[in-house]
């Protein structure tokens, strides 16, 4: 998290929310599964993508994380690569509502209950293997799942945003249907996709994605201030990632 965005709404909001077909991790697991996370993530690094542009997965990774996680987080791992390919010749509108829908159905926990970290950015597989995340992890896992699915990155943008009826920090995925665009709101908290202007809820700060970094005004990129390199977590993860996509 960047200042434990948002974790106390986000909780009450998405603790409840599950899918049949996205269930949690098997009750004897559930006390070492961060642990297991954390010891055994170099292995796999290597099975986590087929090439180094994306993130799809081989039947032979999904099996072999699911022996190491359990049967729910290898179902969870097959129903997001059938997304990816049920979803490939979708229009964009389609994508943003199904990728949205999908990954808000995963469960909110905060990262030093499931990481045993005060911030850590978790990539897609290892929130969907863990079925849990906090509030940057559901954008991070549905910017690149929609990136895979060919919407151009300067379309979206991770966006820190203030949560005013909490005080609270807070992240969301943003779309720009064109670059002046008021953009659209994928957000773990509701299950509707609503144009900034409609979420008098959020104050925007700053966005960034996988070029920039922006300081922002009413949901609008207002002002370029440099590349997204600046934020050290985001660093971190796409560093991760490019070590999963090499081996």
């Amino acid at each position: 998290m960047m200042t434990s965005p948002g974790n106390r709404m986000c909780q009450v909001l998405t603790q409840r929310r599950y899918q049949q077909d996205l269930p949690g991790p098997r009750p004897a697991l559930r006390t070492l599964l961060p642990l297991l996370l954390v010891l055994t993530i170099a292995a796999s690094i290597a099975l986590v993508a087929d090439d180094n542009t994306g993130v799809r997965l081989s039947q032979a990774s999904i099996n072999q994380l699911g022996q190491t996680y359990g049967e729910p987080a290898r179902r969870r791992l097959a129903a997001w690569q059938r997304l990816l390919t049920d979803l490939a010749d979708a229009d964009e509108a389609t994508k943003l509502r199904e990728v949205n829908r999908f990954f808000n159905q995963v469960r909110f926990l905060d990262d030093i209950v499931h990481w045993k970290k005060a911030d850590y950015w978790a990539t897609p597989v290892e929130f969907l293997v863990s079925n849990g995340g906090d509030c940057e992890d559901f954008s991070i896992a549905k910017y690149y799942t929609l990136r895979e699915l060919g919407v151009p990155i300067e379309k979206m943008s991770i966006a820190y945003v203030k949560a005013l009826e909490l005080n609270q920090a807070h992240m969301v995925l943003t779309y720009y249907p064109q670059p002046s665009d008021i953009p659209l709101v994928l957000d773990n908290l509701i299950s509707d996709i609503k144009p900034a202007n409609q979420r008098p809820d959020l104050l925007h700060v700053y966005s960034f994605n996988g070029d920039n970094l922006w300081l922002t005004k009413k949901g609008r990129r207002a002002d370029l201030v440099g590349a997204s390199d600046r934020l050290k977590p985001w660093v971190q993860l796409q560093s991760r990632i490019n070590e999963q996509h090499d081996k």
